[in-house]
């Protein structure tokens, strides 16, 4: 003998369906903000206003003609300069791309004439890298990500 499909058993369904519908959606937001760690402007406009003078400054530091490029060696970070004077002074910041906030300030030994190494381990995983170099009021920035 078939059960009858009735009006209650209907709104049973669509209930629990959109149930988890929006059950899903409320955990994939929740992780989603808890996990961003990217760059937000305060204002937008200002920033806009912003850009012919970073513009400027990526010219001027092009011109420099320096260069940096990250690598893991082991455990550490590699640095392979390029056109870097000794004088300059060398900073690096690595970051977590996803995921918990994990940021660390690196300092460096130098290893050859054109590589210096990280004095601290770096953990396994993705990293965003950011190398600054400065000499007087030359400023050289990069970002990259290694893995």
């Amino acid at each position: 003998m078939q059960k009858e499909f009735t009006g209650r058993k209907m709104a049973a369904i669509l209930v629990a369906g959109f149930g988890v519908v929006v059950a899903v959606n409320f955990t994939m937001a929740a992780i989603a903000s808890g996990s961003f760690s990217g760059v937000v402007v305060e204002n937008s406009y200002v920033a806009s206003q912003k850009f012919n003078g970073w513009l400027d400054q990526a010219e001027r530091q092009e011109a420099l003609g320096w260069n940096a490029e990250a690598s893991r060696l082991g455990d550490r970070l590699a640095l392979d300069l390029e056109n870097v004077p000794a004088s300059a002074t060398i900073y690096a910041q690595v970051r977590r791309p996803l995921g918990q906030a994990d940021t660390r300030e690196l300092t460096f030994v130098q290893t050859g004439e054109a590589r210096i190494l990280s004095s601290e381990a770096l953990p396994a995983g993705r990293w965003i890298v950011r190398v600054s170099i400065e000499r007087g009021d030359d400023r050289w920035v990069s970002e990259e990500q290694i893995g």
